[in-house]
């Protein structure tokens, strides 16, 4: 595992291509819809002021040139359906939309009004797109993560509990990448390289994550989280649930460590949100989705909380805190 990041930039084409031409702006007020996924709490209002901060960037300034907004899912996707008739029948030049299924749910609603999405792993597999570099059709965005991060996080709970022979990695079949399927495989070809037994843990409520959780307590099993936004919405009950039965749990995003759970890796969201503002700029100056390429992560984040490890009787291997961005003490 290398240290921030472990997926190429693909082609380096963020990298590569020219600034477009800040031609001066249109005397009409854009409108931006943004859908998101999550709750709104300090965390994801955090990844929208970036997304408001890079606009800002490039001239966007809202309640002047353009009018954004914002709509929360709760991570419940049947709101996610209803918001996202709502705001397509209220035609915004472009959509921000935050993850998997927000995205199915806007498509579903829309073929022609430009969607930029943040926080999708499989937009080939979800049908969003026909392919990385050609997305085709009026979607494109930003990638969150990729399929071979299932065994990762199973490397890394094994690394930080060597005890761990039994894992389970949790998700909301209804929310989860692939309904939960996107991750199994690099997950469970390193269960049979580290010899752990590994299953899943599907949850759809509080009550829910907590009969799992208990569970697998008995069975002195880890647990890893998997990226998805019914998880990060109930991330609160999953990091109090770990602590209370000194679980070790790998969690899919940085943010879960930062609040107390034990280590995650994953992708930087506000690097994501950021750089979707570019994308969402193109489109307001006349580019078409179907020729702005898929981008995939560039910048990955490995959080280790060693006050959440203490608590737990683990001692973290100085091999991975050297690998860290970030030790909380």
């Amino acid at each position: 595992m290398k240290r921030r990041k472990f997926i190429t930039l693909f082609g380096g084409a963020a990298a590569a291509w020219p600034l477009v031409a800040r031609a001066q702006q249109p005397d009409r007020v854009r409108r931006i819809g943004v859908l998101m996924g999550w709750s709104e709490t300090e965390l994801e209002r955090s990844w929208f002021a970036a997304f408001i901060q890079g606009l800002s960037q490039l001239g966007w300034a809202d309640g002047s040139n353009v009018r954004i907004e914002p709509h929360w899912a709760n991570g419940d996707v049947e709101r996610m359906r209803a918001l996202a008739k709502e705001l397509v029948d209220s035609h915004p030049d472009v959509i921000l939309s935050g993850t998997t299924p927000v995205t199915a749910a806007l498509q579903r609603e829309t073929s022609s009004i430009p969607i930029v999405f943040v926080a999708v792993s499989d937009p080939v597999g979800a049908g969003f797109i026909a392919g990385l570099p050609r997305p085709g059709g009026n979607i494109t965005g930003f990638i969150d993560i990729e399929t071979a991060m299932g065994g990762k996080w199973l490397e890394i709970l094994k690394e930080v509990a060597p005890h761990v022979t039994r894992a389970a990695m949790m998700f909301n079949p209804d929310t989860a990448p692939g309904g939960g399927r996107y991750f199994l495989d690099s997950y469970e070809a390193a269960a049979r390289s580290l010899r752990v037994e590994a299953g899943t843990a599907p949850v759809r409520s509080d009550t829910e994550i907590e009969a799992v959780m208990n569970s697998l307590v008995r069975e002195q099993a880890g647990l890893i989280v998997m990226t998805d936004s019914f998880m990060g919405v109930h991330r609160a009950t999953v990091t109090a649930l770990a602590a209370r039965n000194k679980m070790p749990v790998v969690y899919p995003e940085p943010f879960w460590a930062r609040n107390g759970g034990l280590v995650a890796y994953g992708s930087n969201y506000q690097d994501m949100f950021r750089r979707a503002a570019g994308y969402v700029d193109r489109v307001l100056r006349g580019a078409k989705p179907s020729d702005l390429p898929v981008q995939i992560p560039t910048k990955f984040d490995l959080v280790i909380n060693l006050k959440t490890a203490t608590a737990l009787g683990l001692t973290v291997p100085p091999t991975l805190l050297v690998l860290a961005d970030e030790v909380l003490e």
